[in-house]
């Protein structure tokens, strides 16, 4: 089992869920958070004084995923989230030792 990571625009999100149900994902977690990267953030003007937003909003999306899914979930949220401009956000994937549905006590696979 892995772990993904996914840090996105917020505009992305619907595709993302979309893309996700598709291919048979159903669990994830949501997240709103804020960060900062090669965007660097942005300048803006408040009553008259120039400030920097340096953490921008983000969307995360947490989901465990079998691993033979893995690599074709991966192709299609870069396909449904890339713009090709700085700020499309990262994909982090982590190894899963082990997962436990608390209601049924079904473990590994199955507990997804």
């Amino acid at each position: 089992m892995k772990k993904l990571e996914i840090i996105i625009r917020p505009e992305k999100l619907e595709e993302v869920k979309e893309l996700v149900n598709s291919k048979g994902v159903f669990g994830m977690t949501v997240s709103m958070v804020s960060g900062c990267g090669l965007q660097k953030g942005r300048k803006e003007i408040y009553r008259g004084t120039e400030i920097n937003i340096n953490l921008l909003p983000k969307i995360k999306v947490e989901m465990v995923v079998k691993d033979g899914a893995v690599e074709d979930l991966i192709e299609g949220i870069v396909k449904v989230t890339k713009t090709g401009q700085i700020g499309d956000g990262k994909i982090f994937i982590y190894n899963v030792e082990d997962a436990i549905k608390i209601r049924t006590g079904e473990r590994g696979d199955s507990a997804l």
